[in-house]
Protein backbone atom coordinates (compact mmCIF):
# COMPACT_ATOMS: atom_id res chain seq x y z
CA UNK A 1 0.00 0.00 0.00
CA UNK A 2 1.11 3.59 -1.01
CA UNK A 3 1.50 6.05 1.60
CA UNK A 4 0.82 8.98 -0.11
CA UNK A 5 -1.72 7.21 -2.06
CA UNK A 6 -3.79 6.36 1.46
CA UNK A 7 -2.81 10.43 2.21
CA UNK A 8 -4.27 11.01 -1.02
CA UNK A 9 -7.45 8.85 -1.10
CA UNK A 10 -8.51 10.67 2.87
CA UNK A 11 -7.73 14.00 1.52
CA UNK A 12 -10.20 13.53 -1.36
CA UNK A 13 -13.04 11.34 0.74
CA UNK A 14 -13.36 14.79 3.51
CA UNK A 15 -13.17 16.95 0.36
CA UNK A 16 -16.25 14.87 -1.18
CA UNK A 17 -18.13 15.20 2.01
CA UNK A 18 -17.20 18.74 2.44
CA UNK A 19 -18.08 19.37 -0.75
CA UNK A 20 -22.09 17.75 -0.84
CA UNK A 21 -22.34 19.27 2.64
CA UNK A 22 -21.08 22.74 1.50
CA UNK A 23 -22.88 22.28 -2.01
CA UNK A 24 -26.17 21.40 -0.87
CA UNK A 25 -26.51 24.42 2.13
CA UNK A 26 -24.91 26.97 -0.04
CA UNK A 27 -27.25 26.40 -3.57
CA UNK A 28 -30.26 28.65 -3.21
CA UNK A 29 -33.36 27.61 -5.60
CA UNK A 30 -33.14 25.24 -8.19
CA UNK A 31 -29.43 23.98 -8.77
CA UNK A 32 -28.20 23.32 -12.40
CA UNK A 33 -28.90 19.51 -13.25
CA UNK A 34 -25.76 19.65 -14.47
CA UNK A 35 -23.83 21.27 -12.30
CA UNK A 36 -25.51 20.99 -8.72
CA UNK A 37 -22.89 21.91 -6.78
CA UNK A 38 -22.26 25.29 -8.78
CA UNK A 39 -22.04 28.26 -5.87
CA UNK A 40 -18.93 25.52 -4.55
CA UNK A 41 -17.15 24.68 -7.53
CA UNK A 42 -17.41 28.31 -8.34
CA UNK A 43 -15.62 29.48 -5.13
CA UNK A 44 -13.02 26.82 -5.13
CA UNK A 45 -12.71 27.36 -8.67
CA UNK A 46 -11.94 31.18 -7.69
CA UNK A 47 -9.82 30.34 -5.03
CA UNK A 48 -7.31 27.40 -7.33
CA UNK A 49 -7.62 30.93 -9.57
CA UNK A 50 -6.54 33.43 -7.13
CA UNK A 51 -3.35 30.54 -6.02
CA UNK A 52 -2.18 30.04 -9.23
CA UNK A 53 -1.76 33.79 -10.45
CA UNK A 54 0.16 34.06 -7.19
CA UNK A 55 2.07 31.32 -6.79
CA UNK A 56 1.82 28.51 -9.40
CA UNK A 57 1.72 30.62 -12.69
CA UNK A 58 4.55 32.41 -11.59
CA UNK A 59 6.53 29.52 -10.68
CA UNK A 60 5.74 27.75 -14.03
CA UNK A 61 6.66 30.88 -16.09
CA UNK A 62 10.17 30.56 -14.22
CA UNK A 63 10.62 26.81 -14.92
CA UNK A 64 10.32 27.58 -18.80
CA UNK A 65 12.33 30.49 -18.33
CA UNK A 66 14.97 28.85 -16.70
CA UNK A 67 15.26 25.07 -18.68
CA UNK A 68 16.10 24.95 -22.02
CA UNK A 69 13.95 23.28 -24.27
CA UNK A 70 15.17 19.82 -24.64
CA UNK A 71 15.49 20.18 -20.96
CA UNK A 72 12.33 20.91 -20.08
CA UNK A 73 10.55 18.33 -23.04
CA UNK A 74 13.01 15.70 -20.86
CA UNK A 75 11.34 16.26 -18.31
CA UNK A 76 7.68 15.35 -19.20
CA UNK A 77 8.98 12.84 -21.05
CA UNK A 78 9.97 11.62 -17.81
CA UNK A 79 6.63 11.93 -16.55
CA UNK A 80 4.59 10.62 -19.25
CA UNK A 81 6.41 7.15 -19.38
CA UNK A 82 5.48 6.74 -15.78
CA UNK A 83 2.08 7.31 -16.56
CA UNK A 84 2.12 5.11 -19.69
CA UNK A 85 2.37 2.55 -16.43
CA UNK A 86 -1.37 3.41 -15.48
CA UNK A 87 -2.25 3.66 -19.38
CA UNK A 88 -1.09 -0.13 -19.45
CA UNK A 89 -3.33 -0.96 -16.42
CA UNK A 90 -6.31 0.65 -18.12
CA UNK A 91 -5.89 -0.70 -21.39
CA UNK A 92 -6.38 -4.25 -20.14
CA UNK A 93 -9.30 -3.70 -17.27
CA UNK A 94 -11.05 -1.71 -21.01
CA UNK A 95 -9.83 -5.50 -22.67
CA UNK A 96 -7.90 -2.89 -24.97
CA UNK A 97 -4.93 -5.96 -25.29
CA UNK A 98 -3.43 -4.46 -28.97
CA UNK A 99 -3.58 -1.23 -27.02
CA UNK A 100 -1.97 -2.59 -23.97
CA UNK A 101 1.01 -4.34 -26.03
CA UNK A 102 1.68 -1.37 -28.00
CA UNK A 103 1.88 0.94 -24.78
CA UNK A 104 4.16 -1.66 -22.72
CA UNK A 105 6.04 -2.03 -25.89
CA UNK A 106 6.60 1.99 -25.47
CA UNK A 107 7.43 1.88 -21.94
CA UNK A 108 9.75 -1.00 -22.78
CA UNK A 109 11.85 1.25 -25.11
CA UNK A 110 11.32 4.59 -24.04
CA UNK A 111 12.62 3.22 -20.31
CA UNK A 112 15.70 1.56 -22.02
CA UNK A 113 16.87 3.52 -25.65
CA UNK A 114 14.95 6.64 -24.26
CA UNK A 115 17.40 6.67 -21.36
CA UNK A 116 14.50 6.15 -18.43
CA UNK A 117 12.02 7.75 -20.43
CA UNK A 118 13.74 11.34 -21.09
CA UNK A 119 13.99 10.75 -24.38
CA UNK A 120 10.35 9.77 -26.39
CA UNK A 121 11.84 6.99 -28.85
CA UNK A 122 8.55 4.79 -28.86
CA UNK A 123 6.33 7.07 -30.98
CA UNK A 124 9.08 7.37 -33.40
CA UNK A 125 8.81 3.73 -33.89
CA UNK A 126 4.97 3.82 -34.56
CA UNK A 127 3.83 2.76 -31.18
CA UNK A 128 1.78 6.17 -30.29
CA UNK A 129 1.07 7.83 -27.16
CA UNK A 130 -2.77 6.52 -25.63
CA UNK A 131 -4.38 8.28 -22.77
CA UNK A 132 -6.36 5.96 -20.40
CA UNK A 133 -7.22 6.27 -16.65
CA UNK A 134 -9.43 4.35 -14.20
CA UNK A 135 -11.83 7.17 -14.97
CA UNK A 136 -12.18 6.67 -18.46
CA UNK A 137 -12.09 2.74 -17.39
CA UNK A 138 -15.20 3.41 -15.01
CA UNK A 139 -17.16 5.22 -18.16
CA UNK A 140 -16.37 2.49 -20.31
CA UNK A 141 -18.05 0.27 -18.55
CA UNK A 142 -21.58 2.54 -18.51
CA UNK A 143 -20.36 3.95 -14.52
CA UNK A 144 -22.52 7.67 -14.61
CA UNK A 145 -20.14 10.37 -13.93
CA UNK A 146 -21.79 11.78 -10.95
CA UNK A 147 -21.62 15.50 -10.25
CA UNK A 148 -19.03 18.03 -11.68
CA UNK A 149 -16.83 19.17 -9.24
CA UNK A 150 -13.98 21.35 -8.43
CA UNK A 151 -11.59 20.73 -6.16
CA UNK A 152 -9.23 22.83 -4.20
CA UNK A 153 -5.88 22.81 -5.33
CA UNK A 154 -6.70 19.81 -7.99
CA UNK A 155 -8.80 21.80 -10.15
CA UNK A 156 -12.15 20.09 -12.34
CA UNK A 157 -13.09 16.79 -11.50
CA UNK A 158 -16.28 14.95 -11.21
CA UNK A 159 -17.69 12.21 -9.05
CA UNK A 160 -16.37 9.20 -11.52
CA UNK A 161 -12.98 10.61 -12.10
CA UNK A 162 -12.15 11.90 -8.36
CA UNK A 163 -12.68 7.83 -7.50
CA UNK A 164 -10.60 7.17 -10.88
CA UNK A 165 -7.71 9.08 -9.53
CA UNK A 166 -7.47 7.46 -6.53
CA UNK A 167 -6.86 3.78 -7.98
CA UNK A 168 -4.69 5.62 -10.57
CA UNK A 169 -2.82 6.74 -7.70
CA UNK A 170 -1.99 3.13 -6.21
CA UNK A 171 -0.76 2.00 -9.78
CA UNK A 172 1.59 5.44 -10.68
CA UNK A 173 5.31 4.60 -10.01
CA UNK A 174 5.76 7.72 -9.32
CA UNK A 175 4.29 7.20 -5.64
CA UNK A 176 6.80 4.14 -5.35
CA UNK A 177 10.11 5.59 -5.41
CA UNK A 178 11.98 5.92 -2.23
CA UNK A 179 12.94 8.03 -0.16
CA UNK A 180 9.92 9.91 0.24
CA UNK A 181 11.65 13.39 -0.02
CA UNK A 182 12.58 12.34 -3.70
CA UNK A 183 8.78 10.99 -3.94
CA UNK A 184 7.45 14.02 -3.00
CA UNK A 185 10.13 16.22 -5.03
CA UNK A 186 9.09 14.78 -7.68
CA UNK A 187 5.36 14.88 -7.48
CA UNK A 188 5.84 18.76 -7.04
CA UNK A 189 8.11 18.83 -10.17
CA UNK A 190 5.84 17.03 -12.12
CA UNK A 191 3.05 19.57 -11.04
CA UNK A 192 4.88 22.19 -11.97
CA UNK A 193 5.84 20.76 -15.45
CA UNK A 194 2.14 20.08 -16.33
CA UNK A 195 1.13 23.96 -15.03
CA UNK A 196 4.37 24.96 -17.59
CA UNK A 197 2.86 23.26 -20.25
CA UNK A 198 -0.84 24.70 -19.72
CA UNK A 199 0.47 28.63 -19.99
CA UNK A 200 -0.17 29.53 -23.40
CA UNK A 201 -3.62 27.39 -23.12
CA UNK A 202 -4.61 29.84 -19.79
CA UNK A 203 -3.58 32.90 -21.60
CA UNK A 204 -6.16 31.86 -24.53
CA UNK A 205 -8.85 31.18 -21.68
CA UNK A 206 -8.42 34.74 -20.05
CA UNK A 207 -8.58 36.53 -23.96
CA UNK A 208 -11.55 34.28 -24.89
CA UNK A 209 -13.97 32.97 -22.32
CA UNK A 210 -17.28 35.41 -21.23
CA UNK A 211 -16.89 33.40 -18.15
CA UNK A 212 -14.24 31.33 -17.26
CA UNK A 213 -15.82 29.00 -14.91
CA UNK A 214 -18.32 27.88 -17.75
CA UNK A 215 -15.57 27.60 -20.43
CA UNK A 216 -13.30 25.04 -17.82
CA UNK A 217 -16.30 23.19 -17.00
CA UNK A 218 -17.62 22.43 -20.67
CA UNK A 219 -14.12 22.27 -21.74
CA UNK A 220 -13.74 19.25 -19.13
CA UNK A 221 -17.07 17.60 -19.34
CA UNK A 222 -16.36 17.47 -23.04
CA UNK A 223 -12.96 16.36 -23.04
CA UNK A 224 -13.77 13.51 -20.62
CA UNK A 225 -16.54 12.46 -22.51
CA UNK A 226 -14.75 12.09 -25.81
CA UNK A 227 -11.32 10.07 -24.26
CA UNK A 228 -14.17 7.49 -22.70
CA UNK A 229 -15.61 6.85 -26.42
CA UNK A 230 -12.13 7.15 -28.01
CA UNK A 231 -13.24 10.04 -29.84
CA UNK A 232 -16.46 8.99 -30.87
CA UNK A 233 -18.90 10.24 -28.01
CA UNK A 234 -23.07 10.04 -28.26
CA UNK A 235 -24.24 13.61 -28.51
CA UNK A 236 -24.17 15.16 -25.41
CA UNK A 237 -27.52 17.37 -24.07
CA UNK A 238 -25.59 20.68 -24.49
CA UNK A 239 -25.52 20.07 -28.13
CA UNK A 240 -28.95 19.24 -28.93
Amino acid sequence: MKTLAKKYSLIVSVLLSLSLLGGCASIEGQADPDDPLESFNRAMYSFNDTLDQAILKPVAQGYNAALPDPVNKGVSNFFSNLEDVVVVFNDLLQFKFEQALSDTARIFFNSTIGIFGLIDVASGMDLPKHDEDFGQTLGYWGVDTGAYIVWPFFGPSNVRDTVGSISDAYVNPLYDITPDSTRDGLVVLDAIDTRAGLLSASKILKEAALDPYLFVRDAYLQRRENLVYDGNPPKLKFDE
